[in-house]
């Protein structure tokens, strides 16, 4: 089969398991090499490969509605909905989304990257078209991992109660980004070891049936020994009690296997769920022998050994840095413990786990958990470290409203992922964290512009014992500065002046500090004297800094690598407003009001206009108003 001419999934209807299993194989050898050279979620992918295949086979795409929850997993999907020439560009900059994406398929029709969305958007879809008396199927995919998070279980609940025509897709590979854990991890586990429901129900019954009804006691005996025995023989019950028929566990390998439970699950009435058992990373040995998720979303690397192709930083890695402070800390200070939602391996905490492994709590995809948690904790004057991407975060944004700021609790959050990531796009951009975060009462918001400070930000935020404080901090590695012996305490609200200037004033901090320098230092060939400060210090604000660079009067500029609207400049022109500065000319540089797309954070960062050339011009442009007002 040629991958290149698939225009639509309508040709698997005509072909024979021998056919499908050859598909099978070259699909996966596709993915392998095109990853090789472009990464991506390999993993994930390598493991619904003939589920995949199977669903568009059983059911009719886009008439019938296939939701990928996450939508890691849809590589497959592009590419038998007519997407494979696309992919040398996949997650480049206007290139193919590693994700679900509405404007690019017909066949794409739900968007997803956060987990556990996928259950309440087919819930939505289905009251939609029972409401304008349609009749089409709705498939959701959704993972073990993600079946953890609160929302999918939320919308189980609704769906098994109204009885709507869905057939949930579980798609159980026992792991997410990193091995999965919890009590509902442990019921999956005792499903898949067990023997298949449908047959175990049919030869209860049948054995029932055989009881003679003398007398109504012996009936009810025997209803209640139905009753009884079905928890300890049936392993979909859990299931089963919120209302959804159960299949399974099913081969997600085998094509006879998954064909004749998707067409039973087609025929049932009411909603229905299939548990298909499936391999990640199926069909490339480093992939399948992964036990801690490298394989999961990986960039280029070499198909012969599996060894990374990936340039190495100047420096660590961010969140190797805020891990490896934390366990410094935590060696002599009892208090500390770590939390995080399913991002061990992603926020480097794998060895924080080995040296203290009761003080790290992986509590599964539940950020809304793991934030009243870390409340919870800090309550009993313990030292909470919760370790989450920024993107993520914004799950857990009424809890840290409610339960961590309005009681004031010693939290400390290492919002990690802050800025442009590239290549996962717009549902991972971290570029909302410090407007959701700044106008909270009680937090402090910083961030650093080494991995030098943000050692010592860490023990910072630890050391902090008047409420809540976050650190933000990119993806990527640092800059390879020196690091500091000895960890040390950053006076809360103080910004720093990295380079004097008298003609205006650059306010920046992060990632964006090394552009303002450059951007200064061209200046300065030019004649024009421009100060940087490192405003390291989002909230609170540097008010004594501010104050003298307002009665200076001289024009500023503020850069940050996040969401102008109500980001870092709009707290520098509020505080402007409060102190009665109006004639003060300020200048913001950010992120522009809207989603910002995948590709190179280089080439998102010219997109937007955040460059050392960008940031000359406007320089320029502010010092006429200077001249102006003299």
């Amino acid at each position: 089969m040629d991958l290149y001419s698939i225009k639509n999934p309508s040709f698997l209807k005509k072909y024979s398991k021998k056919q499908l299993e050859d598909l099978a194989e070259e699909i996966r050898e596709f993915l392998i090499t095109k990853l090789s050279r472009t990464g991506g979620h390999l993993g994930p992918n390598l493991g619904v490969v003939e589920l995949t295949i199977a669903l568009h086979k059983i059911f009719d795409s886009p008439e019938d509605k296939l939701i990928w929850d996450v939508g890691h997993q849809s590589y497959v999907h592009k590419i038998l909905t007519g997407r494979t020439a696309q992919f040398d560009t996949l997650r480049q900059y206007k290139g193919l989304s590693g994700f679900p994406k509405r404007s690019e398929s017909e066949h794409d029709v739900w968007e997803t990257g956060h987990s556990s969305t996928s259950l309440s958007a087919a819930m939505g879809m289905a009251i939609a078209r029972d409401l304008k008396g349609e009749d089409y199927a709705i498939v959701p995919v959704i993972g073990d991992g993600a079946l953890t998070g609160g929302m999918a279980l939320e919308a189980l609940n609704h769906i098994g109660d109204e009885r709507k025509n869905i057939i949930v897709i579980l798609n159980d590979n026992e792991m997410s980004i990193a091995p999965n854990v919890g009590a509902l991890h442990n019921v999956l586990g005792r499903m898949r070891s067990a023997s298949k429901y449908r047959w175990v129900k049919d030869e209860m019954e049948w054995l029932l049936k055989k009881i003679p009804a003398v007398g109504g006691r012996l009936a009810q005996a025997a209803e209640r020994l139905k009753d009884s025995m079905k928890y300890f023989m049936v392993p979909g019950m859990f299931f089963e009690e919120l209302g959804f028929t159960y299949f399974g566990p099913v081969d997600g390998h085998n094509f006879d296997d998954l064909f004749e439970n998707l067409q039973y699950a087609r025929k049932t009435k009411g909603p229905v769920l299939v548990h298909v058992i499936t391999k990640k990373g199926k069909g490339y040995h480093p992939a399948e022998t992964d036990k801690i998720g490298t394989w999961h979303g990986v960039g280029p690397y070499k198909i012969e050994s599996g060894e990374s192709l990936k340039k190495k930083g100047n420096g660590p890695a961010w969140s190797k840095v805020v891990s490896d402070t934390l366990s410094t800390i935590a060696r002599d200070d009892k208090r500390v413990v770590a939390i995080t939602p399913a991002m061990t391996v992603g926020s480097k905490l794998e060895d924080f786990k080995k040296e203290f492994p009761d003080r790290l709590f992986d509590v599964g995809i539940a950020e809304q958990h793991a934030t009243t948690l870390a409340a919870g904790i800090a309550t009993q004057g313990m030292k909470p470290f919760l370790s989450i991407y920024s993107t993520f975060l914004q799950r857990g944004y009424d809890q840290v409203v409610h339960d961590v700021c309005r009681q004031n609790l010693n939290v400390a959050f290492g919002i990690d992922r802050a800025g442009l990531v590239g290549a996962d796009g717009e549902t991972h951009q971290g570029v909302f964290d410090i407007a959701f975060l700044r106008h909270i009462p009680n937090m402090v918001l910083m961030m650093p512009k080494d991995e030098n400070e943000c050692q010592h930000m860490v023990n910072t935020a630890i050391q902090y014992d008047d409420g809540p404080i976050a650190l933000r901090y990119p993806r990527g590695n640092g800059l390879g500065v020196k690091m500091d012996d000895e960890l040390k305490n950053i006076p809360i609200g103080t910004w720093e002046v990295l380079k004097q200037g008298s003609d205006a004033v650059i306010l920046t901090f992060g990632t964006t500090i090394p552009m303002a320098l450059e951007a200064s230092a061209k200046l300065e060939e030019m004649g024009l004297s421009f100060r940087v400060v490192n405003a390291r210090f989002i909230k609170p604000l540097d008010h004594l800094m501010l104050q003298e660079i307002l009665e200076e009067n001289i024009p500023i500029l503020t850069i940050e690598e996040h969401a102008l609207q109500g980001g870092f400049g709009s707290a520098v022109l509020e505080f402007i407003q409060e102190q009665g500065y109006v004639q003060t000319y300020v200048e913001r540089m950010g992120i522009p009001d809207r989603y910002i797309e995948h590709g190179s954070v280089n080439k998102l960062l010219e997109e937007v206009g955040l460059t050392t050339e960008n940031i000359v011009q406007k320089c320029i442009q502010l010092i006429p108003k200077k001249q102006q007002r003299a």
